[in-house]
């Protein structure tokens, strides 16, 4: 990124965020990206204002099936949020610096969690589906990062640190009201893919061997702007089919979106609870 698209980054981040600022009923201290199936999460807030993506400046619009392409603002858990119903992948065409302009967006608004879940698939042969996993660490298979070209030294450092991306108090906390609760709870490492074409044996196979625990298409590039921006972050994945390379059977969106709506009341109940002890 040259100086000159730093600088025309930072106008369309300061256009967008005046834009939201002029019509915010609250400031929200939380941003949540609600991944595919979970939208509905976005039920139990109590919502004081709602921005279709098409109408604030600069943003994309989600075009994946299940991502309604709304920014809500409200409570939860007794905290006020910023919650995105639908987020940006990479497969959409989309660069890296627009997936994350929401996260950089939020970090101008004052917001410095961030809270983002994910449907994914099951490497672990522990994990079944419909089962939760709080992310403790990921690994950056999509060939690209939000942080490659020149640094912007108003968002972070050249160089941040990544030893610890997801955030230990809000994993102990987030772990402590699953298990209050009695809800199976894992913790284990995303790996990100660029997909959409979901993985062969093959590669489930060597997914494993890396050390993976779950694989998706989202989630680490907002986590890595989040953590360049020195924003707290927890992740939560709903595994929504479980592959096993040697019993691989064929995954449809339909399948995703039921394993996540199994799965909603327990992430539900973990984010509202989170949200409630912060």
């Amino acid at each position: 990124m040259s100086s000159n698209k730093i600088e025309q980054a930072k106008t369309q981040r300061v256009e967008a965020v005046s834009f939201i600022k002029e019509r915010l009923p609250i400031n929200p201290e939380y941003l949540l990206i609600l991944g595919t199936g979970l939208g509905k999460l976005a039920e139990e807030m109590t919502i004081e204002l709602e921005l279709p993506y098409k109408y604030i400046p600069h943003f994309p619009v989600s075009t994946v099936e299940s991502h309604t392409g709304k920014l809500l603002i409200g409570y939860l858990g007794g905290k006020s949020v910023m919650a995105m119903q639908g987020r940006f992948h990479y497969y959409e065409g989309y660069s890296m610096n627009q997936i994350v302009f929401p996260v950089r967006v939020a970090k101008m608004l004052g917001i410095q969690t961030l809270l983002v879940s994910n449907a994914c698939g099951g490497l672990n042969p522990k994990f079944e589906r419909g089962n939760i996993m709080l992310i403790n660490d990921h690994i950056n298979f999509l060939g690209d990062n939000p942080l490659i070209g020149a640094n912007d030294p108003d968002l972070g450092p050249r160089f941040p640190d990544m030893s610890q991306p997801y955030t230990k108090h809000l994993l102990a906390t987030a772990n402590q009201i699953a298990l209050d609760a009695g809800i199976k709870i894992h913790q284990g490492v995303y790996l990100a893919v660029s997909g959409p074409m979901l993985e062969t044996k093959a590669e489930y196979r060597y997914m494993r061997q890396l050390g993976a625990d779950v694989v998706g298409m989202s989630t680490v590039p907002e986590v890595i702007a989040a953590v360049h921006m020195g924003m707290e972050v927890l992740g939560v994945s709903v595994i929504t089919d479980e592959c096993n390379p040697d019993s691989l059977e064929p995954v449809s969106l339909d399948d995703v979106l039921n394993a996540a709506a199994t799965a909603r009341p327990q992430l539900t109940r973990i984010v509202v609870g989170l949200l409630e002890r912060l």
